[in-house]
């Protein structure tokens, strides 16, 4: 199998991002968004989905946190578009009900080449630590139309907004670990009809 590892850079006048990515690791990272709590989440969605993940950004952050949340989602999902090169023998669907305490959130996705985001959790507050939750609907929207991939989002339970966000993450991680991962009865296919993704 081909090294599924990326490196990427983007630099704007709002964020300079550098982030390395390796689909096949073992949930290693180093993550400084300069955002506690996205560098939380971030550390999350590389544990629990075995990723390694380094990530350095430098954001517009006396703006407030779009730009740097955003912008990171962005080049995440080039990343993993990168990382997944032609898409050969790959499952492509993967889903996730993720637990954590009285949330339940549930995450699907199609790595199909067709950007889509379906996002449906209900936050509460305006912000957890210094992470504004409206950015949260942002950052996978970012991720989806950059990796060019259907996301979907679905909370069935939950009141605290740690839980849900973080839920979100891991689920997320988890479901992507499964669209990745190798089918070997593929033998080196497409899972696909039309023969592209």
């Amino acid at each position: 199998m081909a090294d599924r590892a990326v490196k990427c850079t983007r630099k704007t006048s709002e964020t300079d991002i550098s982030l390395e990515l390796n689909l096949d690791g073992s949930g290693n990272s180093k993550i400084n968004t300069g955002i506690g709590f996205f560098d939380h989440m971030l550390t999350s969605f590389a544990k629990h989905g075995f990723f390694d993940l380094n990530l350095t950004v430098k954001g517009d952050l006396y703006v407030d946190c779009h730009h740097t949340i955003e912008d990171t989602g962005i080049v995440l999902g080039k990343a993993i578009k990168g990382a997944l090169g032609d898409k050969k023998s790959i499952k492509r669907f993967g889903n996730f009900f993720l637990p954590m305490d009285e949330t339940l959130v549930m995450c699907a996705i199609d790595l199909s080449g067709r950007p889509y985001l379906v996002y449906d959790l209900n936050l509460s507050t305006e912000k957890v630590g210094y992470f504004d939750t409206q950015m949260v609907k942002e950052f996978f929207y970012a991720v989806s139309y950059a990796a060019e991939m259907n996301i979907n989002l679905k909370q069935f339970s939950g009141e605290n907004d740690h839980h849900i966000i973080e839920a979100a993450f891991k689920a997320f991680a988890k479901a992507l670990d499964e669209a990745t991962s190798i089918d070997e009865r593929l033998k080196g296919k497409l899972l696909s009809t039309k023969g592209s993704l």
